[in-house]
């Protein structure tokens, strides 16, 4: 062991700041050159964060210290919010200790309590410089320093605008949207210097508002030649070669839906009516991971990307579109390598019974939209029933599976939010023409509940196998946001009886939806229960899924799009086709999957980010043409400095407390406005009026003004309702429980490959698959009352 791991395992053993005698004793250090690089040490170790040290010249780890390290958030109005790696509360910065702090950058804070026993940062010292380029304004100014361009970044959190090298410009000219990298920070005198490394374009030119967005948020646009080289090899069309071994369903009626304009179509399903009265429901997976191979130019690329990002006038996807729209999309009529998930499904509780895991080869029948699917179920278009009229009991077949998983979901307490989507419609120029809402119909749930049964299928599979895997984890949520929340909707009526440290299970949230079902504060209710649950995340350890009341969830549906949905594929080939679950496979996971999660994770959020930032930018675009006009809407939010007024489309702007007619007191505990001479309330789920009084493009914000009071008759619960909260679900099969340990779990013996849930020896084109008993897992025939235990639970050891 080196001298730096001896030292940190010394200091993180500690309970207590240990002086340098007493670290050179332990380390029974002798000679100067042992002891100066001892202090060089600790001084490397200090400047990373990763220990800290006293007045005293005492060394210890951060927490024995009252100190933390992480990254920095800064707000446009000035103060700021340390992300400690490890810890779920992030550490309040007020502005005055935020002097030469830059958004993202790595710092160093002493940990307090403010007067209202709140936990604050005082600086320390700044670790790291997190900023190397941003996006931003190229702009001449006028007057004596004409020559000298300065750049004003579209990041309001970076508050200096550095001055352009004169030599380092690229021809840039006034009004041009420029990629720029600092070569120099401010020190106080100077403003900071930078060199432009891209023009994006001119910033009144079409599409330049977006891919400043896209270069903002560091999303690739273009793809390497070598990985571009790559995809321009794999062939247009399947091999023949390529389809020994895999299960040949090419004369299943198999159908993929998806919305009209998706090009990359990765999931496809069929559904039978068995014999013993049970559901057959498969559902099929592009085999991406057949073409992206483990470290290929496509699979490292894949992995920068994390996932396709979906914005208002384009798609960056995750892998070229000769793959995505091409060999890797199930496209109708044509072969396409697939992998399989065959669930055999109770008609009484939605319960899957048996399942199988197989490769397969398949040529979809029919592509059909959302749109067709729900016209055929409710009989709705006679030309597209007319089309499609072969195929209807089919499709009522899988309306009346669907309806079966969403109880058996719902009896278990998971929690759907059903809002509609907002669809910005832009011209050829990139202007918003309209803002649509998609409500989510009968074919959008239906597909929904058949991914959510795969998933969580899978999932289930190899947490019982006891193998490395990747999950999609959704924590409980925090206790304080939760108990805001509970506070919020006792002012609309609805009161949570519970004991003080009960935990919530998901089903005392899925009551509440229920109670305000219909009522006019639903949405903004909806809105804010989301916003007080934790994000979902990928993780290699099996933690459930809160809001699907879920102990296993994974990502396995779409691989096109979603880097981790490629590696649960990869990792289904590995241990259960190939049978590989030696040592070193198991140990090579161990080792990579929990940064493949974070990586994940990190790239998930980028892309939702810069989805939403684009959406707020068009919106604002919308309304800046309806200055001056009226719409109603309803208070989503009150603030100290005004209250939000959100759109039937799902436009939300501010009203400004200095815009209204009184002085208005805001009253936290009822989250509500009250007019000092007036006494007029404003409440959330209040509807008004409003009038479009400004539009800021550049902060995407928009100003409303009243001239409508609230219809308070119309939006307040009359009659309250008392709902019981109940304990967090018990874990069947993992005493853990849903809270994570520090460590990784030991495992125990990997399940034997090529048992649990595997499809016997489809080798042959034109066989079906077979299960352990030779019976055809799409012709599954049993005795009634028989019990059968799932191939998942064979050869597979507990962990305990």
């Amino acid at each position: 062991m080196n001298l730096r791991d001896q030292l940190l395992e010394i200091i993180q053993a500690s309970d207590k700041a240990l002086t340098v005698d007493q670290l050179t004793e332990r380390l029974a250090l002798e000679s100067t050159d042992a002891f100066k690089e001892l202090i060089r040490t600790l001084n490397t170790l200090e400047e990373e964060g990763l220990i800290g040290r006293t007045r005293t010249n005492r060394y210890g780890t951060l927490a024995v210290l009252g100190q933390a390290a992480g990254i920095i958030s800064i707000h446009q109005r000035g103060f700021g919010f340390l992300s400690v790696e490890g810890e779920t509360e992030d550490v309040f910065l007020p502005p005055d200790q935020l002097k030469d702090v830059y958004h993202g950058d790595t710092i160093l804070v002493k940990k307090r309590e403010d007067n209202r026993g709140k936990t604050e940062g005082v600086l320390l010292k700044v670790l790291k410089r997190g900023l190397s380029e941003f996006v931003g304004t190229y702009t001449l100014p006028s007057g004596r320093l004409d020559q000298f361009a300065f750049i004003e970044p579209d990041d309001k959190r970076i508050n200096f605008w550095p001055v352009v090298n004169p030599d380092k410009s690229l021809g840039a000219v006034d009004g041009h949207k420029v990629v720029v990298r600092i070569t120099k920070y401010p020190d106080g005198r100077f403003a900071g210097a930078c060199d432009v490394v891209r023009i994006i374009g001119h910033k009144n030119d079409p599409g330049v508002d977006i891919l400043s967005i896209v270069y903002k948020h560091g999303i690739p646009t273009e793809f390497p030649e070598d990985v571009i080289d790559q995809a321009n090899a794999v062939p247009d069309e399947a091999d023949e070669k390529d389809f020994m071994g895999r299960v040949d369903l090419r004369n299943e009626t198999i159908f993929t839906i998806d919305g009209e304009d998706a090009k990359d179509l990765d999931d496809a399903v069929h559904v039978k009516k068995l014999d013993n009265g049970n559901y057959e429901l498969g559902v099929h997976i592009a085999d991406v991971s057949h073409y992206v191979t483990e470290g290929s130019p496509l699979d490292v690329e894949a992995f920068e990307r994390g996932t396709s990002v979906y914005l208002v006038d384009r798609v960056i996807p995750m892998l070229p579109h000769r793959l995505s729209n091409g060999i890797c999309s199930l496209n109708p009529h044509v072969n396409r390598l697939t992998l399989s998930c065959v669930m055999e499904i109770s008609p009484q509780n939605g319960k899957v019974v048996h399942h199988e895991l197989f490769p397969s080869v398949i040529k979809t029948t029919e592509r059909m939209t959302y749109t067709n699917v729900r016209e055929i179920i409710e009989r709705d278009d006679e030309a597209t029933l007319e089309r499609y009229e072969p195929y209807i009991p089919l499709f009522d077949l899988m309306a009346e599976l669907a309806e079966v998983l969403r109880k058996r979901r719902n009896s278990r307490g998971a929690i759907n939010f059903d809002f509609a989507e907002a669809k910005v419609v832009v011209d050829e120029e990139g202007k918003p023409a309209d803002i649509v809402l998609r409500p989510r119909s009968v074919a959008e749930k239906l597909i929904e509940e058949f991914m959510l049964a795969a998933n969580e299928t899978v999932a289930e599979h190899f947490h019982k196998m006891d193998v490395p895997f990747i999950y999609r984890v959704h924590d409980n949520p925090k206790p304080d946001k939760l108990d805001f929340f509970f506070d919020f909707v006792a002012n609309f009526g609805v009161h949570i009886e519970r004991f003080k440290g009960q935990k919530v299970e998901p089903k005392t949230l899925q009551k509440i939806l229920k109670a305000i079902s219909g009522e006019p504060e639903e949405p903004v209710i909806s809105t804010i229960m989301l916003r007080s649950m934790q994000q979902a995340k990928y993780d290699d350890v099996s933690l459930g899924h809160f809001g699907l009341a879920t102990d296993f969830y994974t990502h396995f549906t779409s691989p096109i799009r979603r880097y981790p949905d490629l590696i649960v594929h990869r990792l289904m080939r590995t241990y259960v086709f190939n049978g590989d679950v030696s040592e070193k496979t198991i140990a090579k996971y161990e080792d990579r999957l929990d940064s493949i999660a974070e990586q994940a994770s990190k790239r998930e959020r980028r892309s939702v980010d810069a989805e939403r930032e684009t959406q707020a930018l068009k919106k604002a675009e919308y309304m800046e043409s309806r200055l001056g006009e009226e719409f109603d809407g309803v208070v989503s939010g009150v603030t100290n400095f005004g209250m939000f007024i959100e759109l039937p489309n799902t436009i939300e702007g501010l009203v400004r407390l200095q815009s209204m007619d009184d002085y208005y007191h805001f009253d936290e505990s009822q989250l509500m406005l009250l007019g000092e001479r007036t006494k007029r309330q404003f409440r959330i789920g209040d509807a008004v009026r409003v009038k479009v009084d400004a539009v800021n493009l550049d902060e995407r914000t928009i100003d409303f003004t009243v001239v409508g009071m609230p219809k308070r008759e119309q939006s307040r619960r009359r009659q309250p309702t008392t709902i019981k909260a109940t304990e967090g679900r018990p874990k069947k099969d993992d005493k853990k429980g849903r809270g994570r340990d520090d460590k990784r779990p030991k495992r125990g013996k990997p399940g034997k490959a090529g048992k649990p849930g595997q499809a016997g020896k489809p080798s042959k084109p034109g066989e079906k698959p077979k299960t352990s008993q030779g019976r055809s897992a799409l012709d599954l025939k049993k005795k009634d009352g028989q019990k059968r235990k799932g191939d998942a639970k064979r050869g597979a050891k507990k962990r305990r």
